[in-house]
């Protein structure tokens, strides 16, 4: 069974590309379909291997603004050709799980999520862009959404990242789906806390600067309080955000990775301000044994403990609203804890979410939906 991957873009580096490369390791000689690609947005692990892009790519410009192009999402998915291929992977939060395939084709999605903006904060897109943008955005969305919906029906087996996704594919899609939680390199965590790193008196913000990350939250709080806060990565919100950051915050702009998991060792904790999916960034910082205050709904409910439990003890603090004072609260609330969070009790939380147990979990989940006349080599290790 000849093997193909999908992604919906390569151009940032985060959680979802991070997925893209590991189901890549998965399948080495597999190609990797995308709608667009970057060469700063592409996964190291990918950047030798064979990217087939959509029409939408020679658009000048186009992966730099590709959000812009929802109109054509639905004809550029149905450009890339994936005849002759038994077995899609997708790695998806965008449209191209409608990639049509031949008849008899297995499509396994993995989700990160439904399309924020055409589905449960498609008001909130709507808010932040100016009015011709937003007027042409809600002249398209609803057929877009509906073609998003349809292609939803054409996968064959659901995987979601998290409880959280689980739950909005059935909500918005109809579809059933099975939880494996995504890869973490916990290991990169293991290293740094094996060096002893001391850790430094400032808190961090790590992950794109865009509308629902809520980083004005972040800043908003250590403004009021006088706390240090380092904000890594870049995105449209970056003017707006440095126009309120007071001068106990810093911005350190796009990170490679090793300079990223060097603030998660050193921070006092991660400030996590997101109603996220799932949120890998406060899992990266965990295995480092750093605590997180975060935003207590979505995928932090699952990425942490915000009290002690039966399972083991706190790996940080939740704070109940979206607002600065329940940040702020959340921060004090640490501060007043904060000697009693075990780094090692937090690393061995994070382990939980290893890279070894996506692969594991992803290759016994093929296992189970295909028939053994069709399983890959590539999953073929593990079997009994």
């Amino acid at each position: 069974m000849r093997t193909a991957l999908v992604h919906h873009w390569l151009v940032t580096r985060g959680g979802g590309e991070r997925v893209a490369e590991v189901l890549a390791g998965i399948f080495p000689g597999a190609p990797v379909f995308t709608l667009f690609q970057r060469p700063t947005g592409t996964p190291r692990g990918l950047r030798n291997r064979e990217i087939l892009t959509s029409p939408l790519q020679r658009v000048p410009m186009a992966s730099r603004f590709h959000r812009h192009f929802l109109p054509l999402y639905p004809w550029a998915v149905e450009q890339l050709d994936l005849r002759g291929y038994g077995l899609v992977v997708v790695s998806d939060s965008g449209p191209v799980k409608g990639v049509r395939l031949d008849d008899g084709a297995v499509q396994v999605c993995y989700c990160h999520a439904p399309m924020r903006y055409l589905w449960d904060d498609y008001e909130g897109y709507a808010a932040s862009m100016s009015a011709p943008v937003r007027a042409a955005f809600r002249a398209t969305a609803g057929r877009v959404r509906r073609w998003d919906y349809n292609a939803a029906q054409r996968v064959t087996h659901f995987l979601a990242n998290s409880r959280n996704v689980q739950a909005r594919i059935k909500k918005f899609y109809g579809r059933d789906s099975t939880v494996l939680y995504p890869p973490i390199d916990t290991w990169r965590g293991a290293e740094w806390m094996a060096k002893k790193v001391p850790e430094e008196d400032f808190y961090l913000h790590a992950g794109r600067l865009v509308p629902y990350k809520r980083v004005d939250l972040a800043i908003a709080a250590c403004n009021r309080l006088g706390r240090r806060l380092r904000i890594a990565g870049g995105g449209p919100e970056e003017a707006k955000l440095r126009a309120m950051a007071g001068p106990t915050v810093e911005f350190l702009g796009e990170l490679d990775t090793e300079q990223l998991w060097a603030q998660y060792a050193r921070c006092r904790a991660l400030l996590f301000c997101a109603l996220e999916d799932f949120g890998m960034v406060a899992l990266e910082a965990e295995s480092c044994g750093r605590a997180v205050i975060a935003f207590g709904e979505g995928g932090s409910l699952e990425t942490m403990r915000g009290h002690a439990t039966a399972a083991g003890p706190a790996t940080g603090v939740w704070f109940e609203e979206q607002t600065m004072e329940s940040m702020i609260a959340g921060i004090q609330q640490f501060e007043a804890r904060e000697q009693h969070f075990d780094p090692s009790a937090i690393a061995t939380f994070a382990r939980g979410f290893d890279i070894e147990h996506f692969v594991t979990g992803f290759k016994q989940f093929l296992r189970s939906v295909l028939p053994r006349q069709d399983w890959p080599p590539e999953i073929e290790d593990g079997a009994h």
